[in-house]
């Protein structure tokens, strides 16, 4: 299991919404952040604040997650800069630009939803992974999405693109975990971004998660207080870092918040 709490991050795209946040804040608790994302300009921007909040180091990194060459190179700099990465927060996403049931949508734009969402997080853990399994431990969290669990009339590719990182989030905790590697799935809620923003189903949303509350549990998941839950789904908003806590036994006595076939009893053979 890991148990130090981690010290250098990197943050996948960290240019803008979530991702400008979560630096932000991680830099504010004196983590050396790494900021990965296409947006040179962006990026630049968010180091510089960064450092004024506090960051023990900084470096911007420029690569399209799904890209596999240009991730190896991007996580290689981070890791050379950094020492090493011990918490990794894969954030970068997309989702279709028309809300429309899955006749109504463009096959290439729902797969390239997909490719960024699945595809990018798979090549960004894996090039880290490496590090953290010769360093003795580490943590990857997986930016979910009730959309994961939850039937939905529209967004079919963001959909699918989160149950299936939800089920590798479960995987990488079972292979990883004996080895000091935790993986996290935490939904962020309803954060007012510029994605978010341009949702037909946010339109007229006045019950924003605040960015404070990511922040919040990410930075728990970072310094070791929720390794009890690791493989499971955390949402912030609704869950905190007590609220965690205090339910945690029954959370894992239940197998809660994970993704599962539900049987239909106990001689159900899919159990």
């Amino acid at each position: 299991m890991a148990t130090d709490a981690a010290r250098r991050v990197l943050i996948t795209g960290a240019s803008r919404g979530i991702g400008r946040e979560l630096a932000v804040g991680l830099a504010e608790r004196g983590l050396a952040v790494g900021l990965l994302a296409r947006d040179q300009r962006r990026l630049d921007e968010v180091a510089a604040e960064c450092r004024e909040r506090g960051a023990a180091e900084v470096v911007v990194v420029v690569a399209d997650v799904v890209d596999s060459t240009a991730v190896l190179a991007a996580v290689d700099e981070v890791e050379s800069t950094l020492g090493g990465v011990d918490l990794l927060v894969n954030n970068a996403g997309v989702i279709e630009p028309e809300a429309t049931d899955f006749l109504g949508l463009d096959a290439e734009q729902t797969w390239r939803v997909i490719e960024v969402n699945v595809r990018g997080p798979m090549l960004v853990t894996q090039a880290a992974l490496r590090g953290m399994v010769r360093s003795g431990g580490g943590r990857v969290v997986n930016l979910s999405s009730g959309a994961a669990y939850k039937p939905m009339t529209s967004y079919t590719g963001y959909t699918v693109a989160k149950g299936a990182l939800t089920r590798f989030t479960t995987q990488l905790n079972a292979q990883f975990q004996d080895r000091g590697v935790l993986a996290f799935d935490v939904a962020p809620g309803h954060v007012e971004t510029e994605m978010t923003t341009a949702m037909p189903m946010h339109e007229g949303r006045t019950d924003w998660t605040p960015p404070e509350a990511v922040v919040e549990l990410i930075a728990a998941v970072g310094a070791g207080r929720l390794d009890g839950l690791a493989g499971r789904h955390l949402r912030a908003g609704t869950d905190t870092v007590e609220s965690l806590l205090a339910r945690q036994p029954d959370i894992v006595e239940r197998d809660a918040r994970a993704l599962r076939m539900v049987p239909i009893d106990d001689a159900d053979p899919v159990r």
